[in-house]
């Protein structure tokens, strides 16, 4: 089931906020753009590389600490950007402790696989409780789900040629036990609620290519 514009979907466990404004659907699941929502102390689920995808965090308020290879950005200026390319290892995180940080995200390459992962699968997980305190599944969960989707995000607290044989070896007793790399029941889980996509600065509308409001290839 695809994602809509205005749908709203929330991770208890990382304390983050998603809206979408364009989603993969309208764009032939090459692009998505999001609003990201980061309540005080929240945070990406582990450090990670998206393979073959770019990140693109715009700033709209509060702050987001971002660490990118190595190094931290901060963003703390209305339409401030960093670029997180394709392979590269990071982590976001919640800025501020009074309010909650705004910005817009977008995703180029695999985004229709990445909604699926992120906002179906992991979400889902984390709704659910089965996750550990920083949003990754658990072991058995981890084998098949970071298995299927290996060319969308990988987490990095074990070097990849690990995870790859340690999946591979989990994966046939995962499955046995009844994990699933997708879960349907997340598949057709609706998203939170709707909302009203909010009115984008000139600066950051502009960034996207979009007119004042947050008009957007096809939303």
């Amino acid at each position: 089931m695809s994602v809509r514009p205005g749908e709203v979907y929330y991770n208890p466990r990382c304390r983050e906020k998603i809206v979408i404004r364009t989603p993969a659907a309208h764009t032939g699941g090459g692009r998505a753009v999001m609003d990201l929502y980061v309540e005080p102390g929240g945070f990406a689920a582990g450090y990670h590389v998206h393979p073959y995808s770019q990140e693109i965090f715009t700033l709209v308020r509060g702050s987001l600490r971002v660490h990118l290879g190595g190094r931290e950005v901060v963003l703390n200026e209305v339409g401030q950007t960093v670029t997180v390319p394709a392979g590269t290892v990071h982590r976001w995180f919640g800025n501020t402790d009074e309010e909650t940080s705004f910005a817009v995200v977008e995703l180029v390459n695999r985004a229709d696989r990445f909604e699926q992962l992120i906002l179906r699968q992991l979400f889902g997980l984390a709704q659910d409780g089965k996750t550990d305190a920083e949003g990754r599944p658990g072991l058995l969960q981890h084998a098949v789900t970071m298995r299927e989707f290996a060319d969308v995000l990988r987490f990095t607290d074990r070097p990849w040629p690990l995870q790859r044989l340690l999946n591979g070896a989990l994966a046939p007793l995962a499955r046995l036990l009844g994990y699933q790399a997708c879960n349907p029941e997340y598949l057709e889980r609706g998203p939170s609620e709707t909302a009203e996509l909010e009115e984008l600065p000139e600066v950051v509308a502009a960034r996207l290519g979009a007119v004042r409001g947050g008009a957007d290839d096809g939303a």
